[in-house]
Protein backbone atom coordinates (compact mmCIF):
# COMPACT_ATOMS: atom_id res chain seq x y z
CA UNK A 1 0.00 0.00 0.00
CA UNK A 2 1.35 3.42 -0.95
CA UNK A 3 0.78 6.68 0.88
CA UNK A 4 1.48 10.32 0.07
CA UNK A 5 2.67 12.66 2.82
CA UNK A 6 1.95 16.34 2.28
CA UNK A 7 4.24 18.55 4.33
CA UNK A 8 5.92 21.93 4.64
CA UNK A 9 9.23 22.89 6.18
CA UNK A 10 11.55 25.73 7.04
CA UNK A 11 14.83 24.70 5.45
CA UNK A 12 17.04 27.14 7.38
CA UNK A 13 18.89 24.59 9.48
CA UNK A 14 18.83 21.69 7.03
CA UNK A 15 21.38 20.57 4.46
CA UNK A 16 18.57 20.20 1.94
CA UNK A 17 15.87 17.60 1.48
CA UNK A 18 18.08 14.61 0.66
CA UNK A 19 19.79 12.57 3.37
CA UNK A 20 23.40 13.70 3.82
CA UNK A 21 26.28 11.77 5.42
CA UNK A 22 27.42 14.71 7.54
CA UNK A 23 24.38 16.90 8.09
CA UNK A 24 20.72 16.84 9.00
CA UNK A 25 18.12 16.72 6.24
CA UNK A 26 14.35 16.96 6.03
CA UNK A 27 14.16 13.50 4.45
CA UNK A 28 16.27 12.05 7.24
CA UNK A 29 14.11 13.53 10.00
CA UNK A 30 10.91 12.33 8.35
CA UNK A 31 12.26 8.82 7.79
CA UNK A 32 13.50 8.60 11.38
CA UNK A 33 10.12 9.53 12.86
CA UNK A 34 8.05 7.48 10.41
CA UNK A 35 10.18 4.37 10.96
CA UNK A 36 9.74 4.73 14.71
CA UNK A 37 5.97 5.09 14.51
CA UNK A 38 5.55 2.19 12.06
CA UNK A 39 8.04 0.02 14.00
CA UNK A 40 9.92 -0.85 10.80
CA UNK A 41 12.56 0.85 8.66
CA UNK A 42 10.59 2.97 6.18
CA UNK A 43 12.08 4.72 3.16
CA UNK A 44 10.43 7.78 1.70
CA UNK A 45 10.71 9.28 -1.79
CA UNK A 46 10.28 13.02 -2.21
CA UNK A 47 8.85 14.93 -5.14
CA UNK A 48 12.14 16.78 -5.49
CA UNK A 49 15.43 17.62 -3.84
CA UNK A 50 15.58 21.11 -2.38
CA UNK A 51 19.03 22.53 -1.67
CA UNK A 52 20.43 23.61 1.69
CA UNK A 53 18.47 26.45 3.22
CA UNK A 54 15.59 26.23 0.73
CA UNK A 55 12.05 26.02 2.13
CA UNK A 56 8.84 24.30 1.06
CA UNK A 57 5.29 25.48 1.48
CA UNK A 58 4.19 22.22 -0.12
CA UNK A 59 6.33 19.12 -0.46
CA UNK A 60 5.04 15.63 -1.22
CA UNK A 61 6.72 12.32 -0.41
CA UNK A 62 5.55 8.73 -0.62
CA UNK A 63 6.18 5.62 1.42
CA UNK A 64 5.05 2.00 1.14
CA UNK A 65 3.53 -0.28 3.75
CA UNK A 66 3.28 -4.06 3.15
CA UNK A 67 -0.34 -5.15 2.78
CA UNK A 68 0.32 -8.20 4.92
CA UNK A 69 1.85 -8.12 8.34
CA UNK A 70 0.90 -4.51 9.05
CA UNK A 71 -2.22 -3.39 10.83
CA UNK A 72 -4.33 -0.81 9.02
CA UNK A 73 -3.62 2.60 10.52
CA UNK A 74 -5.54 5.83 10.72
CA UNK A 75 -3.79 8.32 8.42
CA UNK A 76 -4.98 11.34 10.41
CA UNK A 77 -3.65 9.82 13.61
CA UNK A 78 -0.33 9.02 11.96
CA UNK A 79 -0.06 12.63 10.78
CA UNK A 80 -0.86 13.82 14.30
CA UNK A 81 1.80 11.56 15.84
CA UNK A 82 4.38 12.57 13.24
CA UNK A 83 3.84 16.22 14.07
CA UNK A 84 4.30 15.45 17.76
CA UNK A 85 7.61 13.76 17.01
CA UNK A 86 9.03 15.88 14.20
CA UNK A 87 11.04 19.07 14.85
CA UNK A 88 8.83 22.19 14.89
CA UNK A 89 10.25 23.40 11.56
CA UNK A 90 8.66 20.43 9.73
CA UNK A 91 4.89 20.10 9.58
CA UNK A 92 2.77 17.32 8.05
CA UNK A 93 -0.56 18.58 6.74
CA UNK A 94 -2.04 15.30 5.49
CA UNK A 95 -1.35 11.65 4.73
CA UNK A 96 -3.43 9.91 2.09
CA UNK A 97 -3.55 6.44 0.53
CA UNK A 98 -2.88 6.52 -3.22
CA UNK A 99 -2.71 4.00 -6.05
CA UNK A 100 0.38 1.80 -6.03
CA UNK A 101 1.57 3.27 -9.33
CA UNK A 102 1.53 6.84 -8.02
CA UNK A 103 5.04 8.21 -7.50
CA UNK A 104 5.79 11.38 -5.55
CA UNK A 105 8.45 12.42 -8.05
CA UNK A 106 7.61 10.88 -11.41
CA UNK A 107 3.83 11.33 -11.23
CA UNK A 108 4.09 15.06 -10.52
CA UNK A 109 2.92 17.11 -13.51
CA UNK A 110 3.87 20.60 -12.37
CA UNK A 111 6.06 22.20 -9.73
CA UNK A 112 5.91 25.86 -8.74
CA UNK A 113 8.67 27.81 -6.99
CA UNK A 114 8.55 31.29 -5.45
CA UNK A 115 11.57 33.52 -4.93
CA UNK A 116 10.99 36.49 -2.62
CA UNK A 117 12.77 39.83 -3.00
CA UNK A 118 12.77 42.83 -0.65
CA UNK A 119 13.72 46.36 -1.55
CA UNK A 120 14.03 47.49 2.06
CA UNK A 121 15.43 45.85 5.16
CA UNK A 122 13.30 45.08 8.19
CA UNK A 123 14.16 42.94 11.21
CA UNK A 124 11.58 40.40 10.07
CA UNK A 125 12.28 39.73 6.39
CA UNK A 126 15.95 38.80 6.47
CA UNK A 127 15.37 35.05 6.86
CA UNK A 128 12.98 34.47 3.95
CA UNK A 129 13.70 37.15 1.35
CA UNK A 130 16.68 38.43 -0.62
CA UNK A 131 17.41 42.05 0.20
CA UNK A 132 18.14 43.88 -3.05
CA UNK A 133 20.35 46.97 -2.94
CA UNK A 134 19.88 47.87 -6.61
CA UNK A 135 17.26 49.67 -8.65
CA UNK A 136 15.59 47.02 -10.79
CA UNK A 137 13.54 47.33 -13.97
CA UNK A 138 10.84 44.74 -13.24
CA UNK A 139 9.06 45.42 -16.51
CA UNK A 140 12.19 44.49 -18.44
CA UNK A 141 12.78 41.49 -16.16
CA UNK A 142 9.31 40.23 -17.02
CA UNK A 143 10.04 40.61 -20.73
CA UNK A 144 13.10 38.43 -20.20
CA UNK A 145 11.18 35.95 -18.04
CA UNK A 146 8.60 35.51 -20.81
CA UNK A 147 11.39 34.31 -23.11
CA UNK A 148 11.85 31.25 -20.90
CA UNK A 149 8.60 29.82 -22.26
CA UNK A 150 10.01 29.90 -25.79
CA UNK A 151 12.73 27.37 -24.94
CA UNK A 152 12.98 23.90 -23.46
CA UNK A 153 16.72 23.39 -22.93
CA UNK A 154 18.01 25.15 -19.82
CA UNK A 155 21.53 23.78 -19.53
CA UNK A 156 22.75 27.34 -18.91
CA UNK A 157 20.89 27.40 -15.58
CA UNK A 158 21.99 23.95 -14.39
CA UNK A 159 24.69 23.62 -11.77
CA UNK A 160 28.00 22.60 -13.35
CA UNK A 161 29.13 18.95 -13.16
CA UNK A 162 25.63 17.76 -12.31
CA UNK A 163 24.85 14.24 -13.48
CA UNK A 164 21.51 14.66 -15.28
CA UNK A 165 20.19 12.71 -18.25
CA UNK A 166 18.50 15.71 -19.81
CA UNK A 167 18.38 19.47 -19.36
CA UNK A 168 14.96 19.79 -21.01
CA UNK A 169 12.17 21.42 -19.02
CA UNK A 170 8.71 22.68 -19.93
CA UNK A 171 8.25 26.12 -18.33
CA UNK A 172 4.56 27.09 -18.16
CA UNK A 173 4.81 30.32 -16.14
CA UNK A 174 7.58 32.76 -15.25
CA UNK A 175 6.89 36.25 -13.94
CA UNK A 176 7.74 38.81 -11.27
CA UNK A 177 4.70 39.91 -9.28
CA UNK A 178 4.29 42.60 -6.61
CA UNK A 179 3.54 41.22 -3.17
CA UNK A 180 0.59 42.78 -1.31
CA UNK A 181 1.71 44.69 1.75
CA UNK A 182 1.64 42.60 4.90
CA UNK A 183 2.12 39.24 3.17
CA UNK A 184 4.87 37.22 1.53
CA UNK A 185 7.39 37.20 4.36
CA UNK A 186 7.82 40.97 4.16
CA UNK A 187 8.84 40.81 0.50
CA UNK A 188 8.06 43.46 -2.09
CA UNK A 189 8.27 41.20 -5.17
CA UNK A 190 8.02 37.48 -5.82
CA UNK A 191 9.27 35.58 -8.84
CA UNK A 192 6.85 32.78 -9.73
CA UNK A 193 8.04 29.99 -11.98
CA UNK A 194 6.13 26.82 -12.88
CA UNK A 195 7.53 23.87 -14.84
CA UNK A 196 7.18 20.14 -15.20
CA UNK A 197 10.67 19.71 -13.74
CA UNK A 198 13.62 21.77 -12.58
CA UNK A 199 17.34 21.29 -12.86
CA UNK A 200 19.63 21.53 -9.87
CA UNK A 201 20.08 25.18 -8.86
CA UNK A 202 17.94 26.26 -11.83
CA UNK A 203 15.57 28.71 -10.15
CA UNK A 204 18.31 30.57 -8.30
CA UNK A 205 20.36 30.83 -11.49
CA UNK A 206 17.35 32.12 -13.43
CA UNK A 207 16.69 34.76 -10.76
CA UNK A 208 20.35 35.81 -10.74
CA UNK A 209 20.33 36.25 -14.51
CA UNK A 210 17.05 38.18 -14.46
CA UNK A 211 18.55 40.52 -11.87
CA UNK A 212 21.34 41.26 -14.35
CA UNK A 213 18.66 42.20 -16.87
CA UNK A 214 16.86 44.33 -14.27
CA UNK A 215 20.09 46.22 -13.52
CA UNK A 216 20.50 46.90 -17.26
CA UNK A 217 23.74 44.93 -17.27
CA UNK A 218 22.29 42.37 -19.71
CA UNK A 219 20.00 43.06 -22.66
CA UNK A 220 17.07 40.91 -23.77
CA UNK A 221 19.16 39.78 -26.74
CA UNK A 222 21.99 38.79 -24.42
CA UNK A 223 19.54 36.95 -22.16
CA UNK A 224 18.32 35.00 -25.15
CA UNK A 225 21.93 34.26 -26.13
CA UNK A 226 22.63 32.91 -22.65
CA UNK A 227 19.81 30.38 -23.01
CA UNK A 228 20.84 29.40 -26.51
CA UNK A 229 24.53 29.18 -25.51
CA UNK A 230 23.74 26.46 -22.93
CA UNK A 231 26.78 27.43 -20.83
CA UNK A 232 26.40 27.99 -17.09
CA UNK A 233 29.30 30.45 -17.01
CA UNK A 234 27.37 32.86 -19.25
CA UNK A 235 24.38 33.11 -16.91
CA UNK A 236 24.09 35.18 -13.74
CA UNK A 237 25.14 34.20 -10.25
CA UNK A 238 23.20 31.75 -8.14
CA UNK A 239 21.05 33.63 -5.66
CA UNK A 240 20.85 32.81 -1.93
CA UNK A 241 18.65 29.84 -1.07
CA UNK A 242 16.92 31.37 1.96
CA UNK A 243 14.47 33.31 -0.27
CA UNK A 244 13.41 30.27 -2.32
CA UNK A 245 10.25 28.26 -1.59
CA UNK A 246 8.90 25.15 -3.25
CA UNK A 247 5.35 26.46 -3.33
CA UNK A 248 3.17 23.82 -4.96
CA UNK A 249 3.23 20.37 -6.54
CA UNK A 250 0.44 19.26 -8.85
CA UNK A 251 -0.49 15.71 -9.86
Amino acid sequence: MRYFIHLSFDGTRYHGWQIQPNGISVEGELERCLSTLLSTPTDIVGAGRTDAGVHASHMVAHFDVPEEGMAVFDTSQLAYKLNRMLPPDIRVSAIEEVADDMHARFSAKWRTYHYYLSLKHTPFNRHYTWLCHYDLDFSLMNEAASLLMQYDDFACFCKSHTDVKTTLCDVAEAAWKPVPEGSGYGADWVFVIKANRFLRNMVRAVVGTLVEVGRHRMSLEQFRSVIEGKSRCQAGESMPGNALFLEKIEY
